[in-house]
């Protein structure tokens, strides 16, 4: 039997449109929309299908690609059933996955990762945080220089593990741009501040783990239907204290995207990922020989669901 893991993007992966043809063509998404726009009060059509500032901040973009992310996955399961082998997310998308795995209600968690990008924006208020993307150097390369960078008493730290040769830094965006000449002289390739006013999985967000943590206690359940691979550990787990210790540390800790492929590929033959724009696939062609379906849009959706019932 084929077994497929499930993928769900994070922050970064959002564009004014997304989810369009899901609301258009199903009742289900265009009832998601509906409820999601009464619980967090806004008009969430607005804040994906209209030009707008909104989706670039932080508290807002996390439950807009949340959403969406549950949309693709809802209607894929209308057409096709079963588990998958595990289920990864990259940092936000650890929420989607728990979602998808029956540990969290997806609409609580869609007003759980609003308070989330609420708290990681406050923790950021008024010290200019940022990161950065880091082309063409190895791992330890980059850790090296953010070390000896902290040494000399700058805040900067490796905060995503892509793939290989691609890795992102947060900290302090004046600290970060005194980097880009260090960098730059290690022969990365490229060096690029991304457009971010928050420092992700870096100490810098210390502040927004207790109340996190706290939120998750009244939402989370044990009943996970497939363990969910941690952006901490690279490993699986499949219960609430797991997940709310994971998901705390998940805030300060950097995430091991690549790793986590690495060390679970041998556990399945293919990768759906779930919302828009297909950033994990592109992130999994450095990663693994295996191949990664998207489920972005109303016609891939109908385009995945089409393959999978012809290997079945």
């Amino acid at each position: 039997m084929i077994k497929s893991a499930f993928l769900f993007p994070g922050q970064g992966s959002q564009a004014v449109g997304m989810g369009k043809s899901f609301v258009e063509n199903s009742q289900t998404a265009a009832q998601m929309l509906e409820a999601a726009s009464d619980a967090l009060k806004i008009d969430i059509a607005n804040l994906l299908f209209e030009p707008n500032d909104m989706l670039e901040q932080t508290k807002y973009t996390q439950p807009a690609i949340l959403l969406v992310s549950m949309m693709a996955y809802r209607l894929f399961k209308e057409k096709i059933s079963g588990d998958p082998a595990f289920a990864l997310g990259h940092s936000l998308g650890e929420f989607s996955a728990l979602a998808a795995v029956g540990a969290i209600d997806w609409l609580e968690a869609v007003k759980l990762v609003n308070l989330r990008g609420d708290l990681m924006q406050k923790a950021c208020d008024g010290i200019d945080a940022g990161m950065m993307v880091v082309l063409g150097l190895a791992d330890n390369d980059v850790e090296e220089i953010c070390h000896d960078a902290r040494e000399s008493g700058k805040k900067v730290w490796t905060a995503n593990y892509n793939a290989d040769g691609q890795i992102v830094i947060a900290g302090i965006k004046e600290d970060l741009q005194a980097l880009e000449p260090i960098l730059k002289e290690a022969k990365a390739r490229r060096v690029m501040l991304l457009n971010m006013s928050v420092a992700s999985h870096c100490p810098l967000l210390e502040s927004a783990v207790e109340p996190l943590t706290e939120a998750l206690e009244g939402l989370l359940s044990d009943n996970f239907c497939s363990p969910v691979i941690s952006n901490v550990t690279a490993k699986a787990y499949n219960t609430k204290a797991e997940a709310m210790d994971l998901l705390g540390k998940q805030l300060v800790s950097p995430v091991l995207y690549k790793q986590s492929i690495q060390g679970n590929d041998d556990l399945v033959d293919r990768y759906i990922e779930f919302g828009h724009g297909g950033v994990l696939k592109g992130l999994n062609r450095r990663t693994t020989k295996k191949p990664t379906l998207v489920v972005s849009d109303y016609d891939s959706l109908n385009s995945v669901v089409e393959t999978l019932l012809e290997v079945k």
